[in-house]
């Protein structure tokens, strides 16, 4: 009878042991347990450390509470203004319900990754290049705020989501390159052109100032001969004044011509002097002799057009100071012709005298 009863105890006590150890768990602090009984959820969340639940009845499933890193495929987008890129990104969440993350999704892990992806890509269809490059915060809230939404009823917060790169073709990479080259070339030359502003400001300041100030002229000449002999002492400076440049030009101006109209007080008087009976001698050939009214006889027949041959001759040396053409002074000459002779002549061998004169002229 002893022997039985102790052989009982001993069974009792080996299917106690082997029930101590199928039903006993460790939950680790990082982790919280949700037990199914009979398929049926508990509400009660296993806390970390040493729990129990009962073999081949419940089943113990225990849920990551750390945040976890989800690197999200390159995706390949058109941007709102027509480039295609491609774009990854990564998501930190945490699960902060595990019955729901065990209960209302199948595979979190894998329903987050879908729903990044699809996210990334309506915001890729939705921003700018320049977005995309240069506002990425903004593009990063939106993003998380995208994939929060369905996610609070899987019981995941998202804690945030980060674009890690933003791939670009060849050619746009190229354009992108030219684009802040020359901008790079604007903004220096508009620098440039600010800083000749000012130093022509303030040399026309200084311009003034030292014409005020003549002294100041010779002192700023004896500095930059100083500058210029402490860089290379092998160089000559000469001062040149100012001065004599101005004197050289005006020196080589043209003089203003005499004047002509007689106007210098002298009576009767041209370029080529006074005649002797008070007219001015009209420029001849000085193969043609003229002859004065008082060479002929007293008797001849050219006395008689002797006052009307000084009259021409009046008259021309008047065209001529007025400026007009020789030719008045070529025919008054054709009508004296016979009174310059001093002799009678007859009427056509003067007048083909006179043609033969004209011709060679």
């Amino acid at each position: 009878m002893i022997e039985t009863l102790l052989t009982v105890l001993v069974v009792l006590l080996c299917c106690g042991v082997v029930y101590a150890v199928a039903a006993a768990r460790v939950v680790k602090q990082y982790e919280r347990g949700v037990v199914f009984r009979l398929g049926r959820l508990r509400r009660e969340v296993r806390q970390p450390g040493f729990t129990m639940i009962v073999p081949a009845v419940d089943r113990l499933r225990k849920v990551n509470m750390q945040i976890v890193t989800l690197p999200v495929p390159a995706q390949e987008g058109i941007t709102r203004d027509n480039v295609t890129v491609r774009v990854d990104a990564v998501v930190y969440f945490k699960v902060v319900s595990p019955a729901d993350a065990v209960v209302a999704v199948e595979d979190y892990r894998f329903a987050v990754s879908q729903m990044a992806q699809t996210s990334l890509r309506s915001i890729i269809g939705k921003s700018d290049l320049d977005d995309l490059l240069s506002n990425r915060e903004k593009l990063n809230q939106g993003l998380e705020l995208m994939i929060d939404s369905p996610a609070v009823g899987w019981g995941v917060h998202i804690d945030r989501v980060e674009i890690k790169d933003v791939s670009l073709p060849e050619t746009m990479k190229r354009s992108m390159a030219r684009q802040a080259e020359a901008d790079r070339e604007r903004r220096a030359r508009v620098i440039n052109a600010d800083a000749e502003f000012q130093a022509s400001r303030k040399l026309a300041d200084a311009a003034s100032e030292m014409s005020r100030q003549p002294a100041a002229l010779q002192l700023r000449l004896l500095q930059t001969v100083v500058a210029v002999a402490a860089e290379k002492n092998s160089t000559l400076v000469l001062p040149f004044p100012v001065e004599l440049l101005r004197f050289l030009e005006r020196a080589q101006q043209p003089a203003a011509p005499p004047p002509t109209d007689g106007s210098d007080g002298s009576t009767g008087s041209t370029a080529n002097g006074p005649s002797a009976d008070g007219c001015a001698a009209h420029g001849s050939p000085a193969d043609e002799p003229v002859a004065e009214p008082s060479a002929a006889p007293a008797g001849a027949p050219g006395v008689e057009r002797a006052p009307g041959r000084a009259g021409a001759l009046a008259g021309g040396t008047a065209r001529r100071a007025a400026g007009e053409a020789p030719a008045s002074t070529a025919r008054t000459r054709t009508q004296s012709a016979p009174a310059r002779a001093g002799g009678e002549a007859e009427p056509g061998a003067v007048a083909s005298r006179d043609e033969r004169r004209d011709d060679g002229r």
